[in-house]
């Protein structure tokens, strides 16, 4: 596990674009929750630090609207799609570590 951010410095229902282990990992935060996952859209490559978290757990891509589960990287509504790279989270008290695998 690597440090990858204070939780306190991702907004709720909002993201952060982080540097971890010399990869850039989006932390994502919804109802309290803390996600990490790829930076770029499986779909086409779009970044998606401009992604709309649409409901805790799901995160919507700005380019087509692929909404991605957080926790399995799933598109259910487009299943033909790559999924999204999920990466473990641990919180420890306001920090936030991020395992790349």
């Amino acid at each position: 596990m690597v440090f990858a951010a204070k939780v306190s410095e991702i907004p709720e229902f909002g993201k952060k674009l982080v540097e971890v282990g010399g990869e850039q990992v989006l932390l994502v935060k919804t109802k309290g929750t803390v996600y990490a996952c790829e930076h770029e859209c499986p779909h086409q490559g779009a970044p998606l630090q401009g992604a709309l978290v649409k409901e805790a757990g799901k995160l919507s891509c700005q380019r087509h609207g692929y909404r991605f589960d957080l926790v399995s990287g799933a598109c259910s509504e487009h299943p033909e799609c790559a999924p999204l790279k999920i990466y473990p989270v641990e919180i420890r008290g306001d920090e936030v570590f991020v395992e790349l695998g």
